[in-house]
């Protein structure tokens, strides 16, 4: 399912309200964890799928990438990625990451940062961007987590005075479709477990180097309902290489 609800206007306006929205990786509470994970991008190519306002291409062109793709499928999405983060070195292409081609060898890096769990198979786009890598090649990507992704309606539990109890998780090893409000939007997003997310990983080629579950930095705990974030795990970091030996 190729849902695009940033696309729509009420939503995408909600987005734009956003720290991250307004201040780039410095708004972005998985910052500090998911940047050390980064390789170095020195002369290299990376590939960002889901790359929304382009925050991580512009990080890897001004850390020395010399090319960088960055697709999304919303229009949106990108007209403020070119105007924000434009640079020659970095293309914006309508696409949705099921569609892209995934030429065979052709990137150093491939990023992506909270656009997978809209996603049903993870084990496909697992083998597309094995393909799509050079070998030793490195995978990146930031996924809700999956005690997230199974909380109902992803929302507390809140006491009379409106304050949140608890987490409630329930079908964990139930994956599929999950039905959210975010943004004050019907929101559609998958639950995939953490069996699912790690080892669909091994299973398609790639070596673990690093999982990480991501904790608002201490700079950010004065906003409101950040320290509610440490409550319970939010975003799965994980950095994957690519193996040398093809998959079938």
């Amino acid at each position: 399912m190729k849902e695009n609800k940033y696309d729509d206007e009420r939503f995408f306006e909600k987005y734009g309200e956003m720290s991250r929205s307004r201040y780039g990786l410095a708004g972005a509470g998985e910052w500090p964890a998911l940047e050390p994970l980064l390789p170095d991008f020195s002369g290299k190519e990376v590939l960002d799928l889901g790359c929304g306002y382009g925050w991580h291409c512009r990080y890897a062109v001004e850390q020395g990438a010399i090319q960088v793709l960055g697709i999304d499928i919303s229009e949106r999405m990108l007209a403020v990625a070119r105007q924000r983060n434009g640079d020659p070195r970095i293309t914006y292409a309508v696409c949705a990451i099921q569609d892209y081609a995934y030429p065979e060898a052709s990137w150093d890096c491939v990023i992506s940062n909270l656009a997978l769990h809209y996603l049903e198979d993870l084990a496909a786009v697992y083998r597309l961007v094995h393909r799509t890598l050079a070998p030793g090649g490195y995978f990146v990507m930031n996924i809700e987590h999956p005690v997230f992704t199974a909380g109902v309606g992803q929302d507390w539990v809140y006491n009379a005075q409106g304050e949140p109890l608890y987490w409630p998780v329930d079908r964990y090893f139930d994956p599929g479709e999950r039905v959210t409000n975010f943004l004050g939007c019907r929101v559609t997003k998958q639950h995939h477990t953490l069996t699912q997310i790690l080892n669909g990983l091994l299973a398609n080629g790639f070596a673990l180097e690093a999982v990480e579950e991501a904790q608002p930095p201490a700079s950010m705990m004065d906003l409101p309902g950040m320290a509610d974030e440490m409550r319970r795990p939010m975003m799965l970091l994980v950095k994957a290489v690519a193996r040398e030996k093809d998959i079938p």
